[in-house]
């Protein structure tokens, strides 16, 4: 909680002591008002006392109670605005700090996870910084100025005011010792909870074709229950708290009341009638300091789920990122080239490599293909090249320059990336083709219709009521899987990079489509490199370079007929795909 509070700036900082000086203010003025109450009662029972006097000491009473009213909205404001600057910034921090992660980082939590820490547990963090500032301000403040009032008036009322406080403390350490682990397994819930909910709305085509909904519904309430039992736990715990503080407070004031008759009645006739103010003056301080510890109590009955929050933001924040941006961004000798040498890889949890000592070169202009069974580790390869994972031994080289030394947004800038699942964005067709930071280059709406259009999919695009201005659901709900997929080549190809990676970008496609997108494709992309992970020879066969993969190891590499004659492991793959007809003739239909 103290990491994330180092986060405040110095204009926040001059807030929280401009609010420090109001509720002292405030402060003074409450505890001011017992003294015109006592200066009320002693005047209205001694004979010859003017009404004048009575009603100027009321007017005091009424211009600090005003004046404390007017206080506490200013720090209401002043705190508030605080909470939500330390929240924004906060959740921005986090954003950022996710979208700098490498994919083994991010699997390190769930999806769902990132999405409460983003979300409900900044809430939680916002929530105390909000409220629980001021009354930890305030508290303290209160209680010191209070119990120093009140020590000069009565050892008796002094003792058992303090025999209250420790009784209350009592249960308010008690309280947060029994719920204090809870609020972790509330959180846990709570990511369990977004889970199943995102699943369900995820798969939701899934669930209904296999009429799941019941099964989906069981799993959801499994986990609700939980999440509803625990938290009923939590506040029933704490709603304790509220009748322990009613009993204190009123049986402190019948104490008070109480020793105060005896030591009123014992004494003589001229001090019974200070003596009788002070108990009253009294009694409202010791309410001040119970309030105080109230006070208290509210800010132990958030800190808890909040520091919890906390430590989960933190443990964000916090992860050490492995793949480091390089510094380079200048000029390259070389366009357009990948180069693997001697390139391993293992995940870094795993004890064995996925891919072992690959070697090869694609230059500039060439279409390099990888294909293998499943498993053999082609998207694994592909992936090393924009370095959503870095190389375990070896070195990955773009444009002659080891892909460590760049700046990850210059890398990025040479690529044309297209993945396995295509993914689509809130937009337009033209927002979701033009996507992102594509460095100098802008993309023009001529650019966007040359690209849908090499990428097969000017028809349905032209079909759809509003064309390129279509809207496009989130994850690309409203269209099919192969419209997704063209759309994604599309964005690929407006960027016009000079290096092309097609993760098995084509499996969504029908081979009439498959075979006028390649065709169209080769002869736009001619001056770049094309690397291309496919599953189908049809695909692949006419690639310049033909790398066969199995169990992360090259088995093989050359073009589709070198391969027919070297390779065992390619030739059972095209045989199980091609007729005897295909392979002697060397292409497919």
């Amino acid at each position: 909680m103290i990491k994330l509070l180092k986060n405040f700036t110095k204009k926040e900082w001059i807030i929280i002591l401009i609010s420090f000086v109001l509720i002292f203010a405030q402060v003074w003025l409450e505890l001011k008002m017992p003294d015109y109450m006592s200066e009320i009662t002693i005047l209205v029972q001694t004979e010859g006392s003017k009404m004048t006097d009575i009603i100027k000491n009321g007017a005091l009473m009424l211009l600090c109670a005003l004046g404390s009213l007017i206080s506490s909205i200013f720090v209401g404001y002043l705190i508030a605005y605080v909470g939500a600057t330390f929240s924004m910034k906060t959740r921005k921090k986090l954003f950022n700090k996710v979208e700098k992660l490498s994919m083994h980082e991010i699997k390190q939590f769930s999806t769902s996870s990132l999405i409460t820490r983003t979300t409900n547990d900044i809430t939680q963090v916002e929530m105390l910084v909000g409220m629980g500032l001021q009354l930890l301000i305030k508290a303290p403040i209160t209680a010191i100025w209070a119990i120093t009032k009140i020590l000069n008036k009565s050892w008796q009322w002094s003792a058992i005011t303090a025999v209250f406080v420790v009784i209350l403390l009592s249960v308010i350490i008690c309280l947060v010792i029994i719920v204090m682990p809870k609020f972790k397994i509330v959180q846990k819930l709570t990511d369990q909870l977004n889970g199943v909910t995102r699943e369900n709305l995820t798969g939701i085509r899934v669930v209904r074709a296999f009429n799941a909904e019941q099964y989906q519904e069981q799993k959801f309430n499994e986990v609700n229950n939980k999440l509803t039992k625990q938290q009923l736990f939590n506040q029933k715990t704490f709603a304790i708290m509220s009748p322990i503080m009613y009993l204190i407070m009123y049986f402190l004031t019948l104490s008070i009341y109480f020793i105060g008759a005896y030591i009123i009645k014992d004494s003589l006739m001229a001090n019974k009638l200070t003596l009788f103010g002070d108990m009253i003056v009294f009694s409202s301080y010791a309410m001040q300091v119970i309030m105080s510890f109230l006070m208290l109590a509210m800010i132990f009955m958030m800190l808890p789920r909040a520091s919890v929050s906390a430590k989960r933001i933190n443990e964000v924040l916090e992860i050490d990122i492995n793949i480091k941006d390089g510094s380079y961004d200048g000029a390259t000798k070389e366009t357009g080239t990948v180069e693997f040498k001697n390139v391993s890889f293992k995940y870094p949890d795993a004890e064995e490599y996925l891919l072992k000592n690959i070697s090869f070169k694609a230059e500039k202009g060439e279409t390099v293909a990888f294909i293998g069974s499943t498993g053999s580790g082609k998207s694994s390869l592909i992936n090393l090249v924009p370095r959503f994972y870095d190389a375990t031994d070896g070195e990955v080289l773009v444009d002659g320059i080891n892909v460590k030394e760049y700046t990850q947004q210059t890398l990025h800038n040479k690529l044309g990336y297209v993945p396995q699942k295509a993914v689509m964005f809130n937009g337009t067709v033209n927002f979701n083709v033009s996507y992102g930071d594509n460095g100098k280059k802008t993309i023009t709406e001529q650019k966007i219709k040359e690209a849908i259009k090499i990428a097969q999919g000017t028809e349905f695009v032209e079909k759809m009521d509003e064309q390129y201005e279509t809207h496009i659901a989130g994850g690309g709900t409203n269209i099919s899987g192969g419209q997704k997929q063209r759309l994604a080549i599309a964005r690929a190809i407006a960027r016009d990079p000079e290096i092309y990676i097609f993760d098995d970008s084509f499996s969504a496609l029908d081979y009439k489509t498959d075979a006028i997108l390649r065709k169209e494709l080769k002869k736009y992309t001619k001056e770049a490199t094309s690397l291309i992970v496919a599953q189908r020879i049809g695909t692949i066969m006419n690639a310049d370079k033909i790398i066969v993969l199995d169990n992360g190891e090259c088995v093989g590499i050359g073009t589709h007929k070198e391969l027919l004659n070297t390779c065992n492991v390619y030739k059972q793959i095209a045989s199980s795909q091609l007729s005897k007809e295909e392979l002697e003739n060397g292409n497919t239909k």
